[in-house]
């Protein structure tokens, strides 16, 4: 059997946004071997389970030697039940190669046709249309993977680009033929957990870039307030020991570094201690990082997993539960805290620069206040944001529920767990575009000083797509292109990680 961890997180997220998956060299040994111990199996007449029985409840039923083909065709094509709006195409990427590597550590029983088809589709960028809603998270994310099937058999809808077509009609723009099931291979392409894993992964890549944007975004608040760089000194946090709070006290020292707002009120500063939402950075953005470093070994490993039922080990068929997405669902809730706590003091310190007698700024940071309302309600709009993330944060994974007459009788719920992580990460880049725009603007109150050089630059990011506020107009427009850019990394790639 291949070894597991040969698909790193660099890995996956560069074939997320468009590149090749290579597989082990040797994949395909274990594969046949596989594939040869299941017709073994087969031919003694033994039942095995969704080979010649039916599925969930109906597992006692078995099935005629005539009727396997027809029972995997009609699995894939029953269990194609999902609803509501399709994955993201970089998703479906993630899901195609989180299947092929899956099934290509040789212990699901399929034949090596079967991964091939997956790594033609990605190669092709035929991409299955894939309804968002319809999985528990146990028995593998049955509904989604089923739609992905479809489009292996030559049926249900496919991305061309652009365009979603039927499936047979992808398949034959890309030169591609209909996959003919094997026993089982209905079922391994439907059991298994990589529409959850997929949708945590492409949340946690999008959760990572957020908080290195909000190391930016408040280290430019610092800088505006008028606020002390001693919190971050290293000191402090080599007394506590946090591997992630020690990380962003040193990236936002990095941040800082050179400031010459910074270097105008080192002496005389009245203020002995500044809020918390700009002191303790460290403490809450660490936390977070240490969070989504858990989630991210996490996810790794359930990358690498085989998530498949029945198991072909060896010469033995065994029946157990690894599609039970239990370890992704805790990582997607863990990373809605963290999404949730970025967002909420990112609000804060928003709130902190609108405030006159916080931040010394200009009341909503604009002049001609009362004429000009300024960022006041800019800042409603993070609240209203910071409100819904607090909510979607709930925990997921205990909402269990039983399907399939009481087989399935505890769920893990990790696909509506990692599902909702996308809205969380939409409504956290927006919170910190209007920081990034408040923090620009307070800067400018302190003009001819500069700050820092990376903060400058995210000045400079901020000011080439919306222009100063010097008169009340409408802000959505700012918000958007600001937003725009902190979704493709721009203000992630600002900051200077040390050594974990």
């Amino acid at each position: 059997m291949i070894a597991p961890g040969f698909a790193t997180l660099p890995a996956l997220r560069a074939v997320m946004e468009g590149g090749p998956l290579a597989l082990p060299a040797d994949w395909r040994g274990p594969v046949e071997a596989s594939a040869a111990a299941l017709a073994a199996r087969m031919a003694t007449g033994e039942a095995i389970y969704g080979v010649n029985t039916g599925f969930g409840k109906l597992a006692g039923t078995r099935i005629p030697a005539e009727k396997l083909a027809q029972l995997q065709l009609n699995l894939v094509r029953s269990h194609a039940a999902g609803v509501g709006p399709l994955l993201p195409r970089p998703v479906v990427r993630l899901i195609l190669a989180l299947k092929a590597l899956s099934l290509a550590r040789g212990a699901s029983g399929v034949a090596p046709a079967t991964v091939e088809a997956l790594l033609a589709l990605l190669a092709a960028d035929v991409l299955p249309a894939i309804p968002a809603r319809g999985s528990v998270g146990a028995s593998g994310d049955l509904a989604p993977l089923a739609h992905l099937a479809l489009v292996l058999i030559g049926e249900g809808e496919a991305f061309v680009g652009e365009a979603v077509l039927p499936g047979a009609e992808a398949l034959a723009r890309a030169g591609l033929a209909p996959l003919a099931l094997g026993p089982k291979e209905g079922l391994a392409l439907l059991n298994g957990t990589q529409v959850s894993t997929a949708l945590a992964l492409a949340a946690l890549f999008a959760a990572e870039d957020l908080l290195a944007t909000s190391l930016v975004a408040g280290a430019l608040s610092v800088d505006a307030a008028r606020g002390s760089d001693t919190p971050f000194d290293a000191r402090i946090h080599a007394l506590r020991g946090q591997p992630g709070q020690i990380r962003v006290a040193a990236a936002l020292r990095a941040l800082l570094a050179g400031s010459a707002i910074r270097d105008s009120h080192r002496d005389g500063d009245p203020r002995v201690q500044d809020p918390y939402s700009l002191r303790c950075q460290p403490q809450v953005a660490g936390a977070c990082l240490d969070l989504l470093g858990h989630a991210a070994q996490v996810l790794e490993r359930e990358a690498n997993a085989v998530t498949d039922n029945p198991l072909v080990i060896g010469a033995e068929v065994l029946s157990g539960g690894n599609f039970h997405a239990e370890p992704v669902a805790f990582a997607a809730d863990a990373m809605a805290l963290a999404l949730a706590e970025l967002g909420a003091i990112a609000e804060r310190r928003i709130a902190l620069l609108v405030d006159p007698v916080l931040s010394g700024l200009p009341a909503f940071l604009v002049r001609d206040g009362g004429l000009n309302s300024g960022f006041m309600i800019a800042q409603v709009t993070a609240a209203a944001l910071v409100a819904e993330n607090r909510a979607l944060a709930a925990p997921r994974s205990t909402d269990s529920i039983p399907t399939s007459a009481n087989q399935e009788d505890h769920v893990s719920m990790a696909t509506g767990a990692a599902l909702r992580l996308h809205d969380m990460a939409e409504n956290l880049a927006a919170i910190l575009a209007i920081e990034l725009l408040a923090a620009a603007q307070g800067l400018e109150f302190h003009r001819p000083l500069q700050s820092a050089p990376p903060l400058e630059a995210a000045h400079g990011l901020v000011r080439g797509v919306a222009a100063a506020w010097d008169a009340d107009r409408a802000m959505a427009p700012d918000i958007a292109a600001v937003q725009a850019l902190v979704e493709r990394g721009r203000f992630a790639a600002l900051v200077a990680w040390g050594e974990a």
